[in-house]
């Protein structure tokens, strides 16, 4: 895998000119060198995260401050081949930091995973005069970003998704917030289980990722953590659990689990049948994806957000911006869509030592 760190100059001419200051020449990074960025459209795409305004308004006042054009696009790729696209300016994006979800919109487009509906999309950003284009979303955005690069328009990915689950990033946008809205709740859920003696499940969301389940099973210390990566379906295990927890004089047993093993009613029906002890599901479900984001994912939006804008004026295409090491990087997009991510080991032994 091979990232770019942020190394550039700006030649202050008004309009924006691909540079080759830092540049590794590999193939797909620098479109062509003579060609000039003059308009830079953002959109989101896929499911919403808070932070992902935060990202829009610095691609927005970071382009304006390069001396390029910005256009909006609302609902994602739809909204693209609707034609649903706005100019904005530095006081588009004004009161928008703290606020959750997106203003530009986001929705899911079936015609846009076509190769008819891709080229159509790219038609329309020449149609508008739209050269750049930033991408904030999911892997499945990634995918719509990098077919529009193969049809000339330069795109650069920003990690948009309150999962974790973007191999080339230890960070994604939303996040932080998501586990801190999760965790918030938890709690409230955990004093009412303790008080009535109940097993809770809570049920939160990450389809194929653990990632919020694991961070918030461990800081809401949670007796049981079901996590896609990890969980074996020995439902028995977790009632033998239960059992010894309140013969040890445990008032509760939380019990969180992840949206992609699901099912929380129905398993909390099977353990009071087996153990006799009242439980409850709960599912947090799409609050998780609301609310004002946290200084974090305000902070590193900002910062991925300007650093689109730069390495788009810079000339580069196909690439998605990622964290690691205390670092802004870029990475190919087919590279990191081809990186795996996996839960990593030393934390989910330790849940089980803490949750004694």
């Amino acid at each position: 895998m091979e990232a770019r760190v942020r190394i550039y100059q700006f030649i202050n001419t008004g309009i924006c000119h691909g540079s080759v200051e830092g540049m590794t020449g590999r193939k797909g990074m620098v479109t062509d060198m003579a060609k000039q960025i003059k308009t830079i459209g953002v959109l989101t795409s896929g499911g919403d995260a808070p932070g992902m305004n935060a990202a829009i308004r610095a691609v927005v006042r970071k382009a304006i401050a390069n001396g390029v054009k910005v256009k909006g696009i609302k609902k994602g790729y739809q909204g693209l081949l609707n034609e649903e696209i706005i100019d904005m300016e530095k006081w588009s994006v004004s009161d928008t930091i703290q606020r959750g979800g997106t203003i530009l919109g986001t929705a899911r487009c079936h015609e846009f995973r076509t190769e008819e509906g891709q080229q159509k999309g790219a038609d329309i950003c020449h149609k508008h005069g739209i050269d750049g284009l930033v991408v904030i979303g999911g892997d499945g955005s990634y995918r719509g970003a990098q077919a529009l690069s193969r049809h000339g328009i330069n795109t650069i990915g920003l990690p948009g998704t309150i999962d974790l689950d973007i191999a080339c990033t230890e960070y994604t946008i939303g996040f932080d917030t998501a586990i801190n809205t999760a965790m918030q709740a938890i709690d409230k859920v955990r004093d009412t289980s303790s008080s009535h003696e109940r097993c809770s499940i809570i049920e939160v969301m990450g389809r194929n990722a653990g990632y919020i389940a694991l961070w918030c099973g461990i800081s809401n210390g949670a007796e049981d953590i079901l996590i896609p990566e990890k969980y074996d379906y020995n439902e028995q295990q977790i009632i033998n659990n239960i059992i010894a927890n309140r013969k040890r004089g445990k008032t509760h047993h939380l019990i969180i689990n992840a949206e992609g093993i699901g099912h929380s009613t129905s398993m909390a029906r099977r353990i009071e049948a087996a153990t006799g002890i009242e439980t409850r599901a709960t599912i947090l479900g799409y609050m998780q994806r609301g609310g004002s984001p946290t200084c974090k994912d305000r902070y590193y939006a900002s910062i991925m957000g300007c650093y689109a804008a730069d390495i788009l004026c810079e000339g580069k295409t196909n690439r998605v911006v990622g964290y690691q090491h205390g670092e802004f990087l870029d990475f190919d997009i087919e590279e990191a869509l081809n990186m795996q991510k996996g839960i990593p080991e030393y934390p989910f032994e330790m849940s089980k030592v803490l949750s004694q």
